[in-house]
């Protein structure tokens, strides 16, 4: 073991820093992990750097969405090795890596006892051929294990039952960390354990042993004080964060919590704010392990020698928070727990936070900000009756997503809540789709147990399945009365869920208005049955006697909530419910597949089809070239996500992708969504930048839609992109702050490079993509500061050229960039390269990190 030298300064730093610290220590090898690697962490506190430092996880989280597409890339690097005489089993994880199927099933149907099982067998029939997939990689990789659709939502499940808090791995033991290909994958940084979330071509990098390497962050310390008002929940606390964090600003840094309010807080509660990080731009948010950890790991049913290692090693190696260090943090923000108010946020942002008195006020600006402000009254006729529909009408109510339902007393207080409406005579109105997606089948234990599952579904709160569901935009159809309704009217409609996102046509495209709220909430607005309300003044209906009926009246103790945990939970249901998680049901056990090396690619296939960027690599790694004379693709404003960038939903048959299927032999029925084809590269090419609400300013239309200029017709962004790529035009994309933020979406950046895109050239980016797009050899660029594609001039009618990029290239490099008008007048400005460390210029060199990692291993 070299000696790497003494840290004066451990005491002082944060434990997220600490355990980075630890795991280089432990892989240091003197060639990608160096002493210059320790000295900076060593130092943080006394010597803070910005500089490049690797991490090398200890496993990967996956989902389906996101996980196919990874195994695809990994099945397709195998199939190359093949086909050049290699051993193809040389490309197999070599670390651990857990897929969990929760992003596929839909909310096709709602509202009755059948709903589940319905769903479930839908969900097999669109996805069995990607399920097959799945297992053939579960038997023919190392290293890797599926856990079966219908189980539960990975984060839920990775807080539950696959953490570890300390491994043990080869004799050694060590924190337990983890990348994630989902970006809520800090959830499980409320017990102790160090992840996050990374685009599918990082985490195939850590499958692969490769090190992630990363700017060496700043840390925040969140300090939380006092405790929740009665009458408020976890989900009003974690929108207020969110607001908090994001107006302070936390992008690419890590958070860490510490205070005497984290006294008061269950490791639920402080999952729910860690599942959060990405909505408020953090990497991380950190919960120092404590005995909070390990009385929740207890409950869960984690074994005795397990709790024993977490105490012991994190007591040993300073990982143990006991309330009275000092540490120094970057810079530290409060925020105390009894001023939280009952919360919401919308209408297409997580940090909108709007509390609930002020929804009421502010509902005309909300329709006008999303264009909905002239919708007309609908009269909707439905067995005999009839109702009408307007501006603000709840269409969705969902309580999905692993934000809230891993949290039992939210859980618990929206199924005491239901039971008090029940008593008192109050429903559901009829135009809201109502649904329950619980995190994990624990939850329907807990609920069948305290009878609370019969209050949910007497107010049409059935479970249609255990997965994301609407939260990903798995929402599914509308009632066809309903949905006619809103294009007939230009209706703005709204969606209330428990979920960590809702941007832009993400729930449903006929959804304009989508609110983020605590399942409490989301039973009391499917009651109301409109958002244009004010539940601390307005009633929400009335009782059998006529009496009108106010949320207060309904709303549960806290007393209540906490006397049916008692009762309801048991540790036993975890034990129970996580000894078969890998077993699946009849459904998972019954795919067939062909057992071999190298996948047997289908040409027949609309879902699973080779990657196409391994075929006939060239070994020689060519010097890369200066961009010229490209062409705008999009000129696009602030806050691009990757849900515009890279739909998950459904799409349309006039949409290319909905082209392509119909002209492979699919109809409608069989689309599915861009979520579940993203195994197939032609579907997903020509949903990039495909999504209903995007809006490029270089056209009128909203939509994908860009402008061909050598004709100056306006088209679809794929068609467009393949003209531009058939005289060997090169492509840019002009944008603003925070492009690419939101999930993480490996898509976002194959889709880019697969439309020609050499270059994005935004103010700032969200970390995932930004490294998404180095990934797979796109050059992200970024403005001076204080510059802008406005404050240049730039209409996005230019023609470009980027200079710098061919000799010398090295980590944020300033280009020179010249704008020719269309009147040959030209503009010249500096733009600075988005390439942070030697490794992700080797990686842009190669044309991305799994071409790296492909020669590398061609060259063994």
């Amino acid at each position: 073991m070299v000696n790497l030298g003494s840290i004066p300064t451990i005491e002082q730093l944060p434990f997220s820093i600490r355990i980075l610290l630890e795991n280089v220590i432990r892989n240091y090898d003197g060639f990608s992990i160096t002493k210059e690697h320790y000295n900076i962490l060593a130092h943080w506190a006394d010597q803070p750097s910005d500089a490049d430092v690797p991490y090398k996880p200890g496993r990967v989280l996956m989902q389906d969405f996101t996980g196919v597409p990874a195994i695809v890339d990994i099945a397709s690097l195998r199939s190359e090795m093949i086909r050049r005489g290699k051993d193809g089993t040389r490309v197999n994880p070599s670390i651990p890596v857990d897929l969990i199927v929760d992003h596929s099933v839909q909310v096709d149907f709602y509202g009755s006892k059948d709903a589940y099982p319905k769903n479930v067998s839908k969900e097999y029939e669109r996805n069995g051929e990607r399920y097959k997939v799945l297992k053939w990689a579960q038997s023919a990789f190392d290293n890797f294990r599926v856990v079966p659709p219908g189980m539960g939502i990975c984060h839920q499940v990775n807080l539950e039952n696959l953490a570890q808090g300390i491994s043990l791995r080869d004799n050694w033991l060590f924190p337990d960390t983890l990348v994630g290909t989902d970006s809520h994958t800090p959830m499980v940084n409320g017990i102790g354990v160090l992840g996050w979330g990374v685009g599918g071509i990082e985490a195939e990098a850590a499958m692969l042993g490769q090190p992630i390497y990363f700017s060496s962050p700043e840390v925040i310390g969140l300090e939380l004080q006092g405790r929740l008002p009665v009458g408020t929940t976890a989900t009003d606390m974690v929108l207020t964060i969110t607001n908090l964090l994001r107006e302070y600003g936390v992008v690419g840094k890590f958070v860490e919590v510490f205070g005497e309010g984290l006294d008061h807080l269950t490791v639920p509660d402080r999952a729910t704010i860690a599942n959060m990080s990405p909505e408020f731009g953090c990497t991380v948010t950190y919960f120092p392990i404590d005995e909070q950890t390990i009385d929740y790991m207890r409950f869960t049913g984690r074994p005795k020698n397990l709790l024993d290692r977490v105490k012991s090693y994190a007591q040993k190696n300073m990982l143990w928070r006991t309330g009275k260090e000092e540490i120094q943090y970057t810079d530290t923000i409060s925020l105390d727990l009894g001023t939280i108010v009952p919360t919401i946020s919308g209408p297409t942002r997580p940090q909108d936070k709007i509390p609930i008195d002020r929804i009421k006020k502010d509902f005309p600006g909300l329709l006008e900000k999303v264009g909905a402000s002239k919708g007309k009254l609908a009269w909707v006729e439905r067995d005999k009756m009839g109702f009408y529909l307007e501006n603000g009408a709840v269409a969705i109510a969902a309580i999905t997503s692993c934000t809230n339902t891993s949290n039992p007393s939210v859980m618990v207080g929206a199924g005491l809540l239901a039971r008090n409406a029940r008593n008192r005579g109050l429903n559901v109105k009829p135009w809201v789709k109502t649904s329950l997606a619980p995190g994990s089948k624990v939850v329907t234990d807990y609920l069948v147990r305290s009878g609370l599952q019969n209050d949910l579904e007497a107010l049409n709160f059935y479970t249609v399945g255990y997965g994301c569901t609407s939260c990903i935009g798995n929402s599914g159809p509308l009632d066809p009365d309903i949905s006619e309704a809103i294009n007939k009217n230009n209706l703005g409609v709204a969606a209330v869920l428990s979920s960590n996102r809702n941007f832009e046509a993400r729930i449903h495209p006929q959804v304009k208005l989508n609110f983020l709220a605590s399942p409490l909430l989301v039973i009391a607005y499917a009651i109301t049955g409109t958002i244009d309300v004010d539940l601390t003044m307005e009633p929400l209906g009335m009782d059998n006697k006529g009496t009108p009926v106010y949320l207060k009246d309904i709303w549960p103790s806290n007393r209540e909530i906490q006397a049916v945990i008692s009762e309801s939970i048991k540790k036993s249901d975890f034990e129970k419910t996580y000894d078969v998680i890998f077993d699946g049901e009849e459904q998972w056990k019954d795919l067939a597949f062909v057992l071999s090396e190298n996948y047997q690619w289908s040409e027949e296939s609309t879902y699973i089809k080779e990657a196409p960027f391994f075929k006939g690599l060239s070994m020689e790694v060519k010097q890369p070239r200066d961009i010229e004379n490209a062409r705008v693709l999009l000129k696009l404003g602030d806050s691009i996500t990757t849900d515009h960038i890279s739909p998950a939903g459904a799409f349309s048959e006039t949409s290319e992708a909905g082209r392509y299927l119909k002209a492979n032999g699919m109809d409608r029925r069989s689309f599915n969504s861009y979520g579940s084809r993203r195994g197939n590269h032609e579907v997903m090419m020509r949903g990039t930048f495909a999504n209903v609400r995007i809006k490029n300013e270089l056209v009128e239309k909203e939509g994908g839609y860009a402008r061909y200029f050598p004709s100056q017709e306006d088209v679809t962004v794929f068609d467009a992109a393949m003209r531009y790529q058939s005289t060997g035009t090169d492509l840019i994309v002009l944008a603003g702050k925070e492009y690419g933020s939101g999930s993480s979406r490996d898509w976002a950046a194959k889709g880019t490079l697969l439309l020609g895109i050499k270059a994005v050239l935004a103010e700032s980016y969200e970390r995932i993509h930004r490294s998404n797009l180095v990934g797979m050899g796109v050059l992200p660029l970024e403005f001076l500061k204080d510059e802008s594609a406005k404050g240049h001039g730039l209409n996005g009618n230019e023609s470009f050229t980027i200079s710098g990029i061919s000799q010398r290239l090295s980590p944020k490099k300033i280009l020179d960039v010249t704008a020719k008008r269309p009147d040959g007048s030209l503009i010249t400005f500096k733009v600075m390269a988005r390439l942070d460390s030697l490794i992700e210029v080797d990686y842009y060199k190669n044309g991305g990190i799994l071409h790296y990692y492909l020669r590398g291993k061609l060259e063994e």
